[in-house]
């Protein structure tokens, strides 16, 4: 009896030694959440990391450790102090097979009401910690490579179309955003071949967190910029950062754009 227990043990250890991590910045909520249900659903371990939202973060993670026991952690910290975020990945796993970086602060910034403040913010959270969080995962990144060489790992950022046409009095997060793309393409070079970087540029998938200043003119004509004629959904950015994570190996150095074919007109 003791010998099929140690057997079911031995397995169980196997099994989740070759399971794929995936570290997701701001996964408590919206799109964050999205990729978190649709990776751990893939067989993914799931790192939750979150900042402000603790209660929301704490439930996602014991949802999926229901379904699949020790398959979901949570990470809290700052993304002005990477190396805390770091510290706390590293007693979790020492491999790491995906990082995608979504967390980002968004808000209008009109000329005339610029502060040093709004820039620091919105370049910090969407360039800045992008990659200074990327450059301290590169060894658990590269030692997942070592470990899967058929399964290189990932780094995805959160773009925005955005990033090449500028949003109307937004243009610090729409100069962040541009930063991002670059610090996208930039890491393609420099961490090939074993770690592949890509991007996703999302287009208009969800209103605001504050929707009720949000007013319904202002969604009409959005609406009407968009050939799908629709809103897109979290759904279809989990998707496609899975498909970047585990489709095809060949693919890095790409901004795939996610919005109902908006970028097709100015």
């Amino acid at each position: 009896m003791q010998s099929d227990l140690d057997s079911i043990y031995k397995v169980d250890q196997m099994a989740r030694q070759n399971e794929k991590t995936v570290l997701i910045t701001g996964a408590a909520q919206r799109l964050g959440a999205a990729m978190a249900k649709t990776f751990h659903k893939a067989g993914y371990r799931v790192i939750i990391h979150y900042f402000g939202s603790e209660a929301a973060a704490h439930k996602l993670c014991a949802e999926f450790n229901q379904v699949r026991p020790e398959s979901a952690f949570t990470c809290h910290g700052s993304l002005s102090q990477p190396e805390a975020i770091t510290k706390q990945v590293c007693e979790i796993t020492d491999a790491l097979a995906v990082l995608i970086n979504n967390a980002s602060s968004f808000y209008p910034t009109s000329i005339g009401t610029i502060t040093e403040q709004d820039w620091d913010d919105l370049f910090e959270s969407n360039a800045k910690a992008p990659l200074f969080l990327t450059q301290s995962l590169v060894p658990l990144l590269l030692k997942h490579s070592t470990e899967s060489p058929e399964h290189t790992s990932s780094v995805i950022n959160l773009v925005d179309i955005h990033a090449q046409k500028p949003l109307k009095d937004h243009t610090v997060y729409s100069m962040a955003k541009a930063a991002n793309q670059m610090l996208t393409l930039s890491l393609a070079k420099e961490l090939a071949p074993n770690i592949r970087v890509n991007g996703i540029a999302p287009g208009a998938i969800l209103w605001p967190d504050q929707e009720d200043e949000v007013n319904e003119e202002y969604k009409q004509e959005t609406l009407n910029k968009i050939p799908a004629q629709t809103l897109g959904d979290p759904q279809h950015i989990a998707d496609t950062a899975l498909f970047l994570a585990d489709g095809p190996s060949y693919i890095t150095g790409q901004i795939l754009s996610v919005d109902g074919g908006r970028t097709l007109f100015s």
